[in-house]
């Protein structure tokens, strides 16, 4: 199938027990000029080396990506593991890849998570204005995806938030000798008592 119109331009096939470049290839190859498509696709395929980085270079070097989209985990049935979609276009006006981080738009429905129409709203808005936000989107180069090795995994282009606790290492050190002074005046009183006790003890 090398020989196939739709796939032999990358110059390599997809690996048959991992297709989804063949997927994505098949679409581009029926992609209108001024068309757009959005293809979910299993991560693995964004950072995996062999012919899937090869077809990846194709993809960048030819101008073909225009957006990848990390979405929640287990949104669909079947699979809990987070997917992402792939973006293609043939007439960008930019030379450019969209990377969005989009794991945190959803709601939560029994067992597994949803999209609303909001969340949607929001990943429609992000996509359409093309624009960095921090922790959301990073607008990328094709230059230095190249430089990345043609990886294409959000993770390596969107920064994460460190959402861990704060701490101020003063504050939490006058805590600790707060804590410390009342266990003193805690023990003192206890070996009063204990005194008391002892000396009741002696009259009897």
């Amino acid at each position: 199938m090398i020989n196939d119109p739709r796939f032999s331009p990358a110059g390599v096939l997809a690996p048959k027990s991992k297709a989804d470049f063949a997927f994505i290839m098949h679409s581009l190859s029926w992609l209108a000029t001024d068309g757009t498509a959005a293809i979910v696709c299993f991560p693995g395929i964004m950072y995996r080396g062999g012919a899937e980085r090869k077809i990846r270079k194709y993809l960048i070097d030819n101008n073909y990506i225009d957006c990848v989209i990390q979405l929640p985990s287990n949104l669909f049935y079947g699979t809990s593991i987070a997917t992402c979609i792939m973006v293609l276009k043939k007439s960008k006006a930019d030379n450019k890849v969209l990377f969005m981080d989009a794991s945190k738009e959803f709601v939560k429905v029994t067992n597994s998570n949803k999209l609303t129409e909001e969340n949607i709203r929001h990943i429609y808005n992000w996509w359409h204005d093309r624009k960095d936000v921090q922790y959301i989107c990073q607008l990328v180069d094709a230059s230095a995806i190249a430089e990345e090795e043609y990886n294409l995994s959000v993770s390596s282009y969107v920064e994460q938030e460190d959402t861990r606790e704060k701490i101020d290492i003063k504050v939490l050190n006058q805590q600790i000798r707060n804590i410390v002074a009342r266990e003193q005046v805690l023990r003192d009183e206890i070996d009063r008592i204990i005194a008391d006790i002892e000396e009741g003890g002696d009259h009897e």
